[in-house]
């Protein structure tokens, strides 16, 4: 898979280089200090993923996303931890803060190789067959799997996907966030965001941007947070100001 770096600072786009090779084999076609010059290299050339800063003068990374092909894979990297709602508003595969840690790289790489081979394959695609009462079953690589409610922790949204996260598995699914949601019980999982529906059994902490299950930070969308605090705090605390 191929990827382009785009940051103005140059200590930045070496260290970002550095990390990507010392964990995965992408193909660094070119880096960048601008986003202008990024877009005329996609011009002319095809490109899997981009790592993106997203405070650049000229045109920032926000602006740049907007406007590259709809295939092309982002991972924003970036100090600046209040644009993660909006980096997820544009299907970011991945929100890296400054300074980025090896492991985190590696894992947005990951979850983009896996993104890319799902949009390449055009074997049998996994899809939710059916839903019940108590769970759904999913048809993946040839099998089925019976994924309890109580077991998925949340959903992510993927583009044109979703990642269903439970106690003991992934499961990729070619359906969009809202389809799936609607096979869900309403009592038991809120929509929080654009690009996440969650299991409120399985919320451990939350403030007035973020959910905590796990190890996993889930931001809570603008648009949702009023609904959110209402279904899963009551009226009491409905008032997010109090956070």
């Amino acid at each position: 898979m191929t990827c382009i770096i785009v940051d103005d600072e140059p200590l930045a786009r070496e260290e970002m280089h550095a990390l990507i090779k010392e964990v995965s084999q992408l193909d660094v076609l070119g880096k960048f200090s601008n986003a202008l010059a990024a877009l005329d290299f996609l011009k002319t050339t095809d490109v899997d993923l981009i790592f993106l800063d997203i405070e650049m003068p000229m045109v920032s990374g926000l602006e740049f996303a907007e406007r590259i092909p709809k295939q092309t894979l982002v991972i924003f990297t970036t100090a600046y931890p209040q644009y993660a709602l909006k980096s997820y508003e544009l299907d970011a595969i991945d929100y890296l803060l400054k300074p980025i840690e090896k492991e985190r790289v590696e894992k947005a790489i990951n979850k983009a190789l896996v993104y890319r081979k799902l949009l390449s394959d055009d074997s049998e695609k996994s899809t939710v067959e059916s839903n019940t009462e108590s769970f759904l079953l999913i048809k993946a690589e040839r099998r089925y799997y019976k994924v309890n409610f109580s077991e998925i922790k949340f959903i992510e949204g993927l583009k044109d996907y979703v990642v269903i996260y439970t106690k003991n598995q992934k499961l990729f699914t070619a359906m969009n966030l809202k389809t799936i949601h609607q096979k869900l019980p309403p009592t038991l999982f809120l929509r929080v965001s654009k690009s996440y529906v969650v299991n409120k059994d399985h919320i451990e902490s939350f403030d007035n941007h973020t959910l905590f299950i796990g190890d996993s930070e889930i931001p809570v969308g603008e648009v949702y947070r009023k609904d959110f605090f209402e279904k899963y705090v009551g009226n009491s605390l409905n008032d997010s100001s109090n956070f």
